[in-house]
C-alpha cells in the first residue's frame, strides 16, 4: 500500500484547501479526507500513513483529548494540528501533549506549506506562544487511557453506576479508577478533576487553578 497523508476535518471546503498544500509537499503521496475522528482511525488502522492532519473540533471530537489518544495508539505518526482557535494556550498544549505542528486555520495556504514543509524535514511548527509547559497537562497525560475515559464520563455529570455500565466494568473498578486518577492529578474532588480537565477544551476559557 501506497503512504498515505490523512486530512481529518468535518468542513469539505477546507479539506480540499488542506489537500491543495499537501499536494505540494508530499507530491505523489495518497491523500485521504476524513469527516470525523473515528474515520480517520479507521484509515490509521489500515497502516502506512506518513502525517495526520487534524482539526480539534469535530462531530465526535471535541479538544485536546482526540490528540491524546490518537498520540497513545500511534506514537510514531506526527499529527499536525489544523484549528481555527488561535489562542496561544491551546498551541502550547498540542505542542507539550505531543504534535508535530499547530496551523491556524486563519493562515495563507502560503505558510500551511511552509509549515507543512518543516514537519515533512522532521522540525516542529508552532507559533511562538511564550507559554511554559504546564504541569497540569502533563498530570492529564500520564493517565492511563481507562482512567481518561473515565475522566471524560466524570466530566459529563455520570455517576459510578452509570461509568460503570457504561464502560461494561464494576461499580469497583470505577472507584479504584477515579481514585488512582485523582491522585495523579493531585486534586482532592470530582469537581476539582473537571475543572482542571477543562484545559483540553479549545473553545471556552479555563481557571488559572483547579486546586485553588
Amino acid at each position: 500500500m501506497a503512504s498515505r497523508i490523512v486530512i481529518a476535518d468535518d468542513h469539505p471546503l477546507f479539506r480540499s484547501a488542506l489537500a491543495h498544500a499537501v499536494g505540494k509537499v508530499w507530491e505523489g503521496f495518497a491523500i485521504i479526507e476524513a469527516s470525523s475522528a473515528a474515520e480517520a482511525r479507521a484509515v490509521l488502522a489500515e497502516g502506512a500513513v506518513e502525517a495526520l492532519l487534524l482539526d480539534l473540533h469535530m462531530a465526535d471530537s471535541s479538544g485536546l483529548s482526540v490528540l491524546m489518544d490518537l498520540r497513545q495508539d500511534h506514537p510514531a505518526l506526527p499529527i499536525v494540528i489544523v484549528s481555527a482557535s488561535e489562542e496561544p494556550r491551546v498551541a502550547a498544549a498540542a505542542a507539550q501533549l505531543g504534535a508535530a505542528g499547530f496551523i491556524p486555520k486563519s493562515a495563507s495556504l502560503e505558510a500551511i506549506r511552509e509549515g507543512l514543509a518543516a514537519v515533512k524535514r522532521g522540525d516542529g511548527w508552532f507559533p511562538d506562544t511564550g507559554a511554559e509547559a504546564d504541569d497540569d497537562l502533563a498530570r492529564i497525560a500520564s493517565l492511563t487511557p481507562a482512567q481518561r475515559r473515565i475522566l471524560g464520563a466524570i466530566r459529563q455529570g455520570l455517576l459510578n453506576k452509570q461509568i460503570a455500565y457504561e464502560l461494561a466494568i464494576s461499580e469497583a473498578t470505577v472507584k479504584a479508577h477515579i481514585t488512582a486518577l485523582m491522585r495523579k492529578l493531585g486534586v482532592a474532588s470530582r469537581t476539582q478533576a473537571v475543572l482542571l480537565a477543562a484545559k483540553l477544551d479549545v473553545d471556552q476559557p479555563v481557571a488559572d487553578s483547579a486546586r485553588a
